[in-house]
């Protein structure tokens, strides 16, 4: 989606400024949710991971934000080699899991396998995740 993809390579907006807009963005219904996950599904990792962290924030404000796709996304996501990537998808799955409950068995497998990462933050999201389970 076009919007998306000037807000993100605007290099006069700060980083925590993109991802509040397109957060707004997601809750007033500028921009859906399916057209966030096209856009990042094809993004590159920076940018990937600050569609995710949007959906994050989207999320803890309202938890009944995600479709199943989005669930699917984060769960598959959980899987990227990028560390941010990682835990921004994990901290979806933690607010969002209740809407969920029984189609967890991959996001759990996912996340057992980030609980022995070598960086502190994707282990740490994926044990709030799991906690949230």
């Amino acid at each position: 989606m076009k919007i998306i993809e000037e807000l993100l390579s605007d290099k006069g907006i700060k980083p925590a400024a993109k991802i509040e807009t397109l957060c707004s963005w997601l809750i007033e219904g500028k921009i859906n949710i399916d057209n966030l996950l096209e856009f990042a599904e094809t993004a590159k990792d920076p940018a990937k991971a600050t569609c995710i962290e949007a959906l994050e924030y989207a999320t803890k404000q309202n938890p009944s934000t995600p479709n199943y796709k989005c669930f699917q996304f984060v769960t598959e996501t959980l899987k990227a080699k990028a560390p941010r990537v990682k835990w921004e998808s994990a901290k979806v799955l933690g607010n969002t899991a209740h809407l969920f409950s029984g189609k967890l068995n991959e996001a759990i497998k996912n996340l057992l396998v980030n609980t022995e990462h070598e960086g502190t933050v994707v282990r740490w999201s994926a044990a709030f995740a799991w906690e949230r389970f």
